[in-house]
């Protein structure tokens, strides 16, 4: 795992853009190096070293790498097959559309349509041969053998996920250890094809016997000897690294699970990094890139409000009581999507799917975000960010903070216009769905930081592009 600028990222995924950009700027010099020995250097390239030639393949690599962000295919998700082969068929047409552009407008000597087309060309059968020699290396090494401690619920969800999920394949569980208190027998399974070690032999011993690399301790509630912690710490002075609960879920889901949450888990733990210079960059961050969008996007908001006066009675723009930094509440500014009448009552709804108080035009600009973008207005205030938790109504706070732990955490940073839980998880319309994006903020407020911000950004323009989840 690589931990930069507090967030962490897995290390396959930044390896594999690394590689992806690396492979573009190859294919480019490749693609001029064609050009040049089929026309004898004397019309088209004379050398692969030239500036043209080079920032051509920085251009073809850039544009490329974010192409494969924007599609979200580096996003921890179950892709099929078809739909990455329409994703990458996509970002080959615009990626290289695009870079066809940078390349004119670079005046480049040569011919720009060709360089482009062999590049693409070049790298598809760079993408073939990199990716089947990655695959072949994970069979070489093999998978990470873990151990779970614990029989419980617990047990089960982690050895399930790290079972079932795309994202969790090289990992491998060899067995469970039972806490003290469990009443399953030895020999047993926890799951098909899990064995339930014998909770009488030494755990170093099952370590070493079954050449376990890491050990999960899946139980919720450790005080009263239920883990069993001197074989604990003797598995760790050999060496073998030990997760528990929110360790794991924080490293492989990037979300802190509330249920089995302590104080002293954040009190000890890294992250909630709010200097002084992570202010000064987020809110340099915020004020460009929130004046660049709303430079970029006035034209669409114009239309918007035309649209929405045309379609319902009302006004386009409404204003709202959201609760923001340290419990503070604001004015919240959105393009109207419902019907005025939608809370004739004054009791606050959460918003449904399907829901039939939002209108046609209303239906369209929620799903594609374009009723967030005044918000853009209070970020340049300053009573929002560009990334943070999205603001709630203060009727709803008092209620979700009765039931979810530590759910005044997420007012410790200013809201977000878009944020971590809106692009992992998809639409919420309940307590439950709450608890599950709540999880996602705290991962966020802990691990905050620019890089993850920008990753936040750009996952959410795959998320407007393929209408995953929702606001």
């Amino acid at each position: 795992m690589f931990r930069v600028f507090q967030h962490r990222t897995s290390g396959t995924h930044f390896v594999e853009l690394l590689a992806d950009g690396l492979l573009c700027f190859v294919a480019t010099l490749m693609a001029a190096m064609t050009l040049s020995h089929a026309t004898g250097g004397s019309a088209a390239i004379a050398s692969v070293s030239t500036p043209d030639v080079i920032l051509s393949a920085l251009a073809f690599a850039l544009v490329m790498a974010l192409m494969y962000s924007f599609v979200g295919l580096y996003r921890h998700r179950n892709l099929g097959l078809v739909p990455v082969v329409l994703r990458v068929a996509f970002v080959f047409l615009v990626g290289g559309y695009i870079t066809y552009l940078a390349v004119k407008f670079m005046a480049y000597d040569g011919y720009a349509s060709r360089l482009t087309g062999y590049s693409l060309l070049y790298l598809m059968g760079g993408m073939a041969l990199y990716r089947g020699t990655a695959f072949m290396v994970r069979r070489a090494v093999g998978t990470r053998r873990v151990m779970i401690v614990g029989s419980g619920a617990e047990a089960h969800q982690v050895c399930a996920d790290l079972r079932s999920a795309e994202q969790w394949q090289g990992y491998e569980v060899v067995g469970v250890f039972p806490s003290a208190n469990a009443a399953a027998e030895s020999g047993s399974t926890l799951e098909a094809g899990v064995p339930m070690f014998d909770v009488r032999r030494r755990m170093t011993d099952l370590v070493r016997e079954h050449r376990v690399n890491e050990i999960i301790v899946a139980v919720r509630e450790q005080r009263g000897g239920g883990v069993p912690m001197d074989q604990l710490l003797d598995c760790r002075i050999a060496g073998v690294p030990i997760l528990d609960l929110a360790g794991f879920y924080e490293r492989t889901k990037a979300e802190v699970p509330v249920d089995s949450l302590k104080s002293s888990w954040l009190v000890y733990g890294e992250g909630f990094v709010q200097g002084r210079l992570r202010e000064f960059t987020k809110r340099t961050f915020d004020i460009v890139s929130s004046a660049t969008l709303l430079t970029l996007a006035s034209p669409l908001m114009l239309v918007t409000a035309v649209l929405i006066k045309l379609d319902s009675r009302g006004p386009a723009l409404y204003r709202q009581e959201r609760v923001g930094l340290g419990g503070q509440t604001f004015q919240c500014i959105k393009f109207r999507s419902m019907r005025t009448d939608a809370e004739k009552d004054g009791v606050a709804r959460w918003a449904t799917k399907n829901d039939n108080r939002i209108t046609r035009i209303g239906a369209f600009i929620r799903k594609t975000r374009i009723d967030e973008l005044p918000q853009l207005i209070s970020v340049l205030r300053g009573e929002m960010s560009m990334v943070g938790p999205r603001p709630e109504r203060p009727s709803f706070v008092a209620q979700l903070r009765e039931q979810i732990p530590f759910y005044d955490l997420r007012h410790t940073v200013k809201p977000g216009l878009t944020g971590w839980a809106q692009v992992r998880f998809s639409y919420g319309a309940s307590i439950e769905d709450a608890r599950r994006k709540h999880q996602f903020d705290l991962y966020y407020v802990k691990n905050n930081s620019l890089l993850l911000d920008v990753q936040v950004l750009i996952e959410t323009v795959s998320v407007v592009l393929f209408r995953e989840g929702a606001h």
